[in-house]
């Protein structure tokens, strides 16, 4: 799968006929060629909303799932495990129509991600990310843990 992770259209691709996000009418809609930033789409629609209408929460959390892990695991590669520990959301309002979550690292959160898990120990970075609606309105917050640790046969 190494190879997923060195070209960002190839992971685009991908993820975009992914059936867990394909039939939820979630879409990677950009990410950059450096894996430094993402922006996912959620679009209403008769197979992800709820019973008044506006989007299916599990949709909502859906939309922020596998990206941190993913993108970091471009940054880390086979030397680390990199895994979602940890997720939970706070709905502000209903989402109806199209809704966007952005996904940002920093060389600066890298390295800290790399300098933490260097010596073996389990890493637990905290990423916050704000879905709002196409006005920019805040629908969703999500606290999203990663667990990252440096392989045993690396160290």
């Amino acid at each position: 799968m190494e190879w997923m992770f060195k070209k960002s259209w190839v992971m685009k691709l991908l993820l975009n006929i992914w059936p867990p996000l394909f039939f939820s009418r979630i879409k990677l809609v950009h990410i950059s060629p450096d894996f430094k930033k993402a922006r996912v789409r959620l679009s209403l629609s008769a197979w992800n909303s709820n019973a008044v209408g506006s989007h299916f929460g599990g949709s909502i959390f859906a939309m922020t799932d596998p990206f941190y892990m993913l993108m970091l695991m471009h940054f880390l590669r086979h030397e680390y495990h990199v895994w979602d520990k940890y997720s939970d959301i706070d709905f502000i309002k209903p989402g109806k129509g199209k809704i966007y979550a952005d996904f940002t690292l920093s060389d600066d959160i890298i390295n800290e991600i790399k300098l933490n898990a260097e010596n073996g120990e389990k890493h637990l970075p905290n990423f916050k990310i704000e879905i709002k609606d196409e006005k920019g309105e805040l629908v969703a917050r999500v606290n999203k843990t990663l667990y990252i640790r440096k392989k045993k046969h690396l160290r």
